[in-house]
């Protein structure tokens, strides 16, 4: 008797756990870096992220509630039409439960409207308009590091504080940079400066011969560069060579990355504040993670971008491991549940609206003779408190808030 009822005890057990691997659709879980990996933002996410996924994945195990996990990756080239494409091919044919990284706002909004339509999990880390989690948020999509509100709160308060209160500004053609500008023309107008013209600038461009002689006739005290990754450095390089800074004009990067630094090297970049959600020399655990991600990228040390796929990536793991599940909106649920303390965000949180709130800061970078190593750039000005950073809910424009 009792043998029998130990054997029915333990089928009941296999029948259970067997229950529970079902809720995993095909039998595994598969997440998906959508990215630039040959273009513009290359450098600052690219091959970095689809790393930093993979060691989130190592870490956490290599399986959840037993089920093997598996990472794919996939180059947008910053195209719209190309990021969809791929995210639908992902989800109705290849088994992607979620979507990482989606750096080019172009691109994510893209991923958002097909993951929505299937109630997938999509989490940007490289994306920055705060369309994201306004006009197209989402039950099941998240802005992770970093957002075009508060890259303004942090540079253009600062800079407008330390007597840059005149402003022009080079703008990216597209929906990041048109947002960035009016998100930094509000902080400026704000703190008591002014803005005295802007020009658009083809995405992406290497020849800012004629909008920079623009911004230099408008006598403006700050030049604002309303772009990222490779526009931005060719802007700066191509101002110190036509005598823009030396002759007294200032330049605002609105979105520099550590990589920017990297490239464009101390003596050029000595003294740009910037606002940065990670910075890998910040403290231990910073530092433990930029060193794994160091030895697996040939030493580069990894731009907030790239900490921000990796910190995502585990979060979303711990919520389907707790969720049961891979079901996009039950997962969802999940996130916003769970806490977020890791190297990358002390005490976060996940908003209605997506946005994961953390702290952000205001660095700046350190002149040659103040750096013991390589990569060692920043120095830190001051901790922006997450609330002060982002958007307050009340002011978002998210549909699914509106109808509750």
């Amino acid at each position: 008797m009792i043998t029998k009822r130990l054997l029915l005890g333990a089928a009941a057990l296999a029948l259970s756990a067997g229950a529970a691997q079902a809720q995993y659709s095909d039998n595994k879980v598969k997440i998906g870096v959508l990215t630039d990996l040959s273009g513009t933002y290359s450098d600052l996410a690219g091959s970095g992220s689809v790393e930093a996924a993979k060691m989130a994945v190592e870490d956490f195990g290599g399986k959840l509630n037993g089920i093997a996990i598996e990472v794919v990756s996939a180059d947008h080239q910053n195209k719209a039409d190309i990021a969809s494409s791929v995210a639908r091919k992902w989800y109705e044919n290849e088994g992607v439960d979620a979507i990482f990284d989606l750096v080019t706002t172009a691109a994510a909004v893209a991923v958002r409207e097909v993951s929505r339509e299937k109630g997938k999990i999509d989490i940007n880390s490289g994306a920055a308009s705060t369309v994201l989690t306004n006009a197209q948020c989402s039950p099941t999509g998240f802005h992770w590091t970093y957002d075009t509100y508060a890259l303004a709160v942090g540079t253009g308060n600062a800079v407008v504080k330390q007597g840059g209160d005149s402003w022009f500004f080079l703008t990216a053609d597209y929906a990041f940079g048109h947002d960035l500008q009016a998100q930094t023309e509000r902080v400026v107008k704000a703190s008591g400066g002014k803005v005295l013209g802007a020009v658009k600038h083809p995405f992406p461009n290497a020849d800012f011969s004629s909008f920079l002689l623009q911004a230099q006739s408008s006598g403006a005290k700050i030049i604002g560069l309303a772009n990222a990754g490779s526009d931005t450095i060719n802007a700066i390089k191509q101002a110190k060579e036509f005598g823009i800074t030396q002759g007294g004009q200032k330049l605002a990067g609105m979105l520099v990355f550590l990589s920017d630094v990297h490239s464009l090297g101390l003596e050029t970049a000595q003294g740009m504040q910037m606002t940065t959600g990670y910075y890998w020399d910040m403290d231990d655990s910073s530092r433990a993670f930029a060193k794994k991600f160091g030895e697996r990228m040939k030493g580069k040390m990894p731009t907030m971008v790239q900490a921000g796929v990796y910190s995502s990536v585990m979060h979303y793991l711990k919520a389907a491991a707790a969720a049961k599940t891979d079901d996009g909106v039950k997962v969802a649920d999940e996130m916003r549940k769970l806490p977020i303390n890791d190297f990358f965000a002390k005490n976060g949180k996940l908003r209605a609206d997506g946005r994961m709130v953390h702290d952000m800061f205001l660095v700046e970078v350190k002149k040659p003779s103040e750096s013991k190593g390589p990569w060692d750039y920043y120095k830190v000005l001051r901790t922006i408190p997450g609330d002060e950073a982002y958007k307050p809910l009340a002011e978002s424009a998210c549909p699914a808030l509106m109808k509750k």
